[in-house]
């Protein structure tokens, strides 16, 4: 496994396995890995002949007064992880080396990111877009694998890969929970005891919503969100910032599941903030979505 840390490198590892003609398969990370990513990785593989994993803690997607500083980080950690799980490349930039000095090229998606999670954080899926095509023009990937956890950074990236024709093929991976439902993130690790044994509430809630589909062709969206909102509600250090039904891939509002939608949410659990999503059907309840 090589560790770079240059991107005149990555970009040289890489224009190596395109003159072979080998497929790579990209897996962007922030670190702090656990079995989400690594089943990110495992998708990679099964697709590609070559898996590349960016570790960088990105500070163009978090704002002012939020956890760029106590991101977790755990570099020696997460190498050990990677290198069992196969990975061929991991490239680990710093901050200058992505954003040198006089840097000011940004990308902007408009319109789906400016709701759910970017009517908190203002300027998160600038810095997703920005920093995800730098990482693919450097490293060049046939296609990149993400989690359908982030539903909006997923809808993001697709539609930015879309709208600029870069020719990376998106695939989305399915959601990785504990065995009490909690979807994994690395911000789990945030969470107090007290905190951590009520936020399953969180899937519970989910799974209320998805047995609400089910029962019908054409069910309200304030049925839905209703029923994650009773669940959630009973658990007292879980607060919900927002829990919306929306188009999986516009992230447009939906006023009833008459097709199928995604209903996204965010809860703090303390000072953590935790977010999830289930894809639903009507009269079927929630989706199971292949890579």
């Amino acid at each position: 496994m090589d560790v770079l840390t240059i991107s005149v490198a990555a970009m040289e590892a890489a224009a190596s396995w395109r003159a072979e003609g080998l497929v790579q398969a990209f897996v962007p990370t922030m670190g702090a890995l656990h079995e989400g990513h690594l089943s990110l990785l495992r998708i990679a593989a099964s697709r590609a002949d070559r898996v590349s994993v960016s570790i960088f803690v990105n500070p163009a997607q978090f704002g002012p007064g939020e956890d760029l500083d106590r991101y977790p980080r755990s570099p020696e950690r997460d190498l050990e992880m990677l290198e069992r799980a196969g990975a061929d490349l991991v490239f680990m930039p710093s901050a200058g080396e992505i954003y040198p000095e006089g840097f000011c090229t940004w990308i902007e998606v408009e319109g789906m990111t400016e709701r759910l999670c970017g009517a908190f954080r203002p300027g998160h899926f600038r810095g997703v877009a920005t920093v995800c095509s730098i990482l693919f023009g450097i490293l060049r990937p046939d296609m990149a694998v993400f989690g359908r956890k982030d539903a909006q950074q997923l809808a993001v990236i697709r539609r930015m890969v879309r709208d600029l024709r870069l020719g990376v093929e998106i695939v989305a991976a399915p959601i990785v929970r504990e065995p009490d439902g909690l979807a994994m993130s690395s911000r789990n690790a945030y969470l107090t005891g007290q905190e951590r044994a009520q936020a399953p509430a969180i899937h519970r809630g989910l799974m209320r919503a998805a047995s609400a589909a089910a029962g019908g062709q054409s069910v309200p969206a304030a049925a839905l969100i209703g029923s994650f909102i009773d669940e959630v509600a009973g658990q007292p250090l879980l607060r919900i910032q927002y829990a919306e039904l929306v188009d999986p891939d516009t992230m447009e509002p939906m006023q009833k599941l008459d097709r199928p939608g995604l209903l996204a949410v965010a809860v703090n659990a303390g000072s953590t903030r935790l977010i999830d999503n289930i894809l639903l059907a009507p009269g079927r309840g929630a989706l199971e979505v292949d890579p």
